[in-house]
């Protein structure tokens, strides 16, 4: 018996992050959030220190440089916005139905402030465009996944009959994304949810007009 326990005191050890771990996630969830509002340029080793509470010195025990950083600060976002946006759409049924199930999560994570500064990926996207490097090109992944996620939405629709076969799925992709960058930049900045209204409306108009008609769908 004293075995038994002796195995299952060290496997809940073993399950329980380290000190060191726990102190790494909350300064990566720290510059996540500031990231939002400072960019990825603006935040400075001593505000993130600052804000967590610990000394410079204490940061660079976790991370050896700025890029080091950057880059696990950007995979705890993807994470987050995975848990946040991806996975609770993913529920719902491919096609038109997970479509707005997408756009509603984004939405509800703009709502709940789970980034002080809006969508984090839209935020460094517009800073890292023009700037090369490792950082950059992670971006890029998460928005190239987020597109492919848009994409392959309206490609069931088509399967499903929901939307017309010949509907230029490229272009109704970029509209949407549009309208969902224009909603989170203008909720940030005038917080008032009208804007992500007036978004939803406008996904809904694309669908409708991407819609197979009810004689087509007749025949």
């Amino acid at each position: 018996m004293s075995n038994i326990s002796s195995l299952k005191t060290e496997e809940g050890a073993k399950s329980r992050p380290s000190k060191g771990e726990t102190s790494r996630a909350t300064i990566l969830l720290t510059a996540a959030k500031l990231v939002t509002i400072k960019g990825l340029n603006g935040l400075s080793l001593g505000d993130l220190a600052a804000e967590v509470g610990i000394s410079k010195s204490g940061l660079y025990a976790h991370f050896k440089d700025k890029e080091e950083l950057e880059l696990a600060t950007i995979e705890t976002a993807a994470v987050i916005f995975d848990n946040e946006v991806l996975q609770p759409a993913m529920q719902a049924h491919p096609g038109t139905e997970r479509l707005k199930a997408v756009a509603n999560s984004f939405f509800s994570h703009l709502e709940r402030k789970v980034f002080p500064g809006g969508c984090f990926f839209a935020a460094v996207a517009a800073e890292l465009d023009t700037r090369p490097g490792p950082a950059h090109d992670r971006v890029v992944e998460v928005l190239d996944k987020w597109l492919s996620l848009l994409k392959q939405c309206i490609l069931d629709a088509q399967l499903q009959g929901e939307i017309d076969a010949k509907a230029d799925v490229a272009q109704a992709v970029f509209e949407i994304e549009a309208m969902l960058l224009a909603a989170n930049f203008l909720f940030v900045m005038r917080n008032d949810p009208i804007h992500l209204t007036q978004s939803r409306r406008g996904i809904d108009n694309v669908l409708a007009r991407l819609a197979v008609s009810t004689a087509a769908k007749k025949r």
